[in-house]
């Protein structure tokens, strides 16, 4: 029961995928189930529409941007286990020390990764997962899917969310209750700084569904191979369906 709350703060990320990498909504993206899939998708988006962007609305009024930026920090912070045990197994030894030294750096100076001084003294940002491991394995993604609350995924990404379940330890030691608030707070301070990306892509993409998937699917593949986003593109990971964006 905690797993699925925890991963609630990707879903609204997500609808800004084509904003953020200009997919070709042309790309060839295996997708069997695009019938049920379009279905899950008008859920989460209505349940985006009427309910979570409402809020985010208010906090964004009340929030001052640079506390919104600090709680970014701190989830982006919280997920560092998930990160380092993903560059261990993908056989970098020199991203994992980096990625100790950000923690360590940002849990103390930082004041439990509200700041970044991290940054500030040289050490990069990296983002991996358990799917992106798969990837790099050799193991293919499988047809496109399209989860309710958690958003676009495939069966590798989607049993790659297991394994970081387990990695991500601390939950299983927090009551629901701190776990349920700081799920919600992270969801919500995420989804308020979106909102001018997602209402913008919303209205100039013809179909916002296949805008999100091609994005998705491409992202994907960009992270796997390491690749850079080109320029003018954010190098925020919308993708990864804990901690994400590029914060500091």
């Amino acid at each position: 029961m905690k797993r699925i709350p925890a991963s609630l703060t990707a879903l609204f990320a997500l609808l800004s995928a084509a904003s953020a990498f200009a997919a070709d909504d042309d790309a060839v993206v295996n997708d069997p189930f695009e019938g049920f899939n379009r279905s899950i998708f008008a859920f989460n988006e209505g349940l985006d529409r009427w309910i979570i962007e409402p809020v985010a609305t208010g906090w964004d009024f009340v929030m001052p941007d640079p506390v919104e930026r600090a709680i970014s920090r701190f989830f982006d912070n919280a997920g560092f286990p998930v990160v380092f045990v993903n560059d261990v197994l993908q056989g970098k030894p020199l991203a994992a020390l980096q990625d100790v030294g950000r923690f360590a750096l940002n849990t103390t100076a930082g004041i439990g990764g509200l700041f970044d001084p991290a940054s500030e003294v040289g050490l990069p940002n990296h983002n991996e997962d358990f799917g992106q491991t798969l990837g790099v394995w050799g193991v293919p993604p499988g047809p496109y899917l399209v989860l309710p609350l958690l958003g676009p995924s495939n069966p590798r990404d989607t049993g790659g969310l297991v394994v970081d379940s387990a990695t991500l330890v601390y939950p299983f030691f927090l009551p629901f209750y701190v776990n349920a608030a700081s799920t919600t707070v992270g969801l919500v301070n995420r989804r308020s700084r979106l909102l001018e990306t997602i209402r913008e892509e919303r209205a100039a993409a013809f179909d916002f569904y296949v805008a999100v998937r091609n994005a998705f699917a491409q992202r994907r593949e960009d992270q796997i191979a390491d690749r850079q986003p080109k320029a003018g593109e954010s190098d925020d990971d919308l993708y990864n369906l804990d901690y994400s964006e590029d914060v500091r």
